[in-house]
């Protein structure tokens, strides 16, 4: 595994409750560079981004659409620095900020694969499919977008093209269990699979993400990783604006970043929609950045058996 770059992605622009630009502060705080030294990882901090100085004069293609031309600033200087951090053969952790963040590390890491001419895979830990474009969406919050933006959906005017775009069997939507009409017909039509929480209560969590994860290693493929608070289940994970009742438990999350890590696939990642705000004393914070040490390397059951005689 390469050596990680820490990424702050102070971004707010992509929905409307306020607070998940305090998100990167709050890793930092949780020990998320500890955790990562613990495990002999040596991680460069890059601080916070910022916008750029000049946004881009847009017009809105969707009188709903919110914060658009931050959001397009965003997206230039994310995709921007994940591209950068990628050729220098690091692993850029991308602390968000709500999944808006996705639209630029996403963009970034397909950028970097098409050069290196390897396949990119996606791997889309959440409740929500983000699969609306910035005609459709009714709610006008960009976070809804970018796993459409990645598979080169048409109707995302100003948005640059999306560099090789991926196609449907290189996506794979994890946990799914809130997708609104518009995006199950956009689904369906271009045949993205969706994992959604029935599969995984029938089938268990491993078996649909073992096998994803095989065909990204059979192919030779990059892996970037996109986790959302609300993959989690509100009772564990409340610092976030969209809750969905029913996500992983505990374990299962820590199984999958265990089952991620294990691959040595991984080669970016995101760690998104943290509203310190809605947390309870730092208890979604440190779940995260517990997380993000399964995805690192650590076991959580990883104990010496004990012999009585």
């Amino acid at each position: 595994m390469n050596p990680p770059t820490l990424i702050g992605a102070p971004v707010d622009s992509g929905q409307r409750q306020p607070g998940c630009l305090m998100g990167p502060a709050a890793l930092r705080v949780a020990g998320l560079r500890e955790t990562l030294a613990a495990l002999g990882h040596s991680a460069r901090d890059r601080g916070d981004l910022a916008l750029p100085a000049t946004l881009p004069d847009c017009t809105a293609p969707n009188p709903a659409l919110d914060q658009l031309p931050e959001t397009l600033g965003w997206t230039a200087t994310i995709r921007a620095t994940v591209e950068a951090e990628l050729a220098k053969d690091r692993l850029p952790i991308v602390m968000g900020g709500d999944h808006s963040v996705a639209l630029g590390s996403v963009a970034g890491a397909a950028a970097h694969a098409a050069r290196a001419e390897r396949p990119l895979f996606l791997l889309w830990l959440d409740a929500h499919s983000d699969f609306h474009t910035p005609r459709s969406t009714s709610s006008g919050n960009l976070h809804g977008t970018p796993v459409a933006y990645a598979t080169g959906r048409a109707g995302f005017e100003p948005f640059p093209p999306f560099p090789a775009p991926l196609p449907p069997e290189r996506i794979c939507l994890f946990g799914i269990r809130s997708v609104d009409p518009a995006e199950h017909a956009a689904l369906a039509e271009c045949a993205v699979a969706v994992t959604d929480m029935r599969m995984l209560d029938e089938h268990g969590i491993a078996a649909p993400l073992r096998a994803f994860l095989d065909l990204v290693q059979a192919k030779g493929g990059m892996l970037h990783v996109s986790l959302d608070v609300d993959f989690l289940d509100p009772g564990i994970a409340p610092a976030v604006g969209t809750t969905v009742p029913g996500g992983a438990t505990f374990r299962e999350a820590h199984l999958v970043c265990e089952m991620i890590h294990e691959t040595g696939l991984m080669t970016s990642l995101d760690l998104v929609e943290l509203n310190p705000f809605l947390d309870e004393r730092g208890r979604t914070a440190r779940l995260m950045v517990d997380l993000l040490g399964s995805l690192m390397g650590r076991k959580v059951f990883d104990r010496p058996t004990r012999i009585f005689a």
